[in-house]
């Protein structure tokens, strides 16, 4: 009994060690503030020295869905493969998935596409701008989800501009209603993006559900930040975002450096490789000597 406890505990999909929903739920419900990054780019290697330090939640789209033109049917595929990926390098940090939309365009197909990359290792969905109807479904089948609410990147901000949000009471008080309406309908967590601090914090106060700040200012139950912005790669400076450290500048050093030693000579260097048996070496040369083209 003991051995077949064992195998099946090694090949569940469930870690102890991962910081799953109830884990965020459990955060909020203590006052524990919740940090969360988005790699985008700069992939699983800045997830990993996320987790390293101790961040909660890493949010990652797929690869292909940075391109201005989708292959969807192809990009369903790759995903599980971009998620296994970080989840390779990140054993511990919550992986929210950035669901491609034309995957939750219906109930079955979110069920379908939340479950298989639930399975490959995300520990919940992310389906910009969900409708109820799709996201009840994907309750009701078990498939985690932590959303988005406020501003709609993407779709939404290409529309109309990336432009606050709830500035007035009725829009506030329909952004807040878009969140319970999610949380009743099973949504374990979401981000509240672009309104103002006193909506943002009223509304993380008053759902049972985590709610992490991005592009806000107010505390909630956390906040959110790009790589992008965390590392001052971006052309501009976000108003909302904090640079903690300038990247670009430190890898153009690096390559700089390796760029001029190899020009220069200094690079490689003797130590740096291996040498062949001398006599070994004499039969190549000899034989290389022989050899005609």
């Amino acid at each position: 009994m003991a051995d077949n406890e064992h195998a099946d505990i090694s090949m569940s999909t469930v870690h102890r060690t991962r910081k799953n929903l109830a884990y965020l739920q459990k955060m909020k419900d203590t006052g524990e503030k919740i940090v969360q990054m988005c790699p985008a780019e700069l992939g699983p290697f800045f997830a990993m020295a996320a987790e390293m330090v101790g961040c909660d939640i890493c949010r990652i789209p797929d690869m292909m869905s940075l391109r201005s033109s989708v292959d969807y049917d192809f990009m369903k595929l790759t995903s599980g493969v971009t998620i296994r990926k970080f989840r390779e390098y990140c054993k511990i940090i919550h992986i929210n998935y950035y669901m491609p939309a034309p995957t939750y365009a219906t109930g079955e197909q979110a069920v379908r596409w939340g479950s298989e990359w639930t399975f490959d290792g995300a520990d919940s969905m992310l389906p910009m701008g969900v409708t109820n109807d799709v996201l009840k479904m994907m309750s009701d089948n078990y498939v985690p989800t932590y959303g988005h609410i406020g501003a709609i990147s993407g779709w939404q901000t290409n529309a109309t501009g990336y432009k606050r949000v709830g500035k007035t009471a009725e829009d506030a008080f329909k952004i807040f209603k878009w969140g319970y309406e999610y949380q009743e309908n099973g949504m374990g967590g979401m981000t509240i993006e672009l309104t103002p601090m006193e909506v943002s914090q009223k509304i993380a106060e008053t759902l049972r559900v985590p709610v992490v700040s991005i592009a806000g200012g107010a505390p909630c139950d956390g906040s959110e930040m790009v790589d992008m912005d965390t590392f001052g790669v971006m052309p501009k400076a976000a108003s909302h975002a904090k640079t903690y450290a300038q990247l670009l500048p430190f890898l153009c050093e690096a390559y700089m450096g390796w760029l001029e030693d190899v020009r220069e000579g200094d690079y490689p260097e003797d130590k740096h490789g291996y040498h062949m048996d001398p006599e070994e070496l004499e039969k190549f040369n000899d034989m290389m000597d022989k050899f005609e083209a």
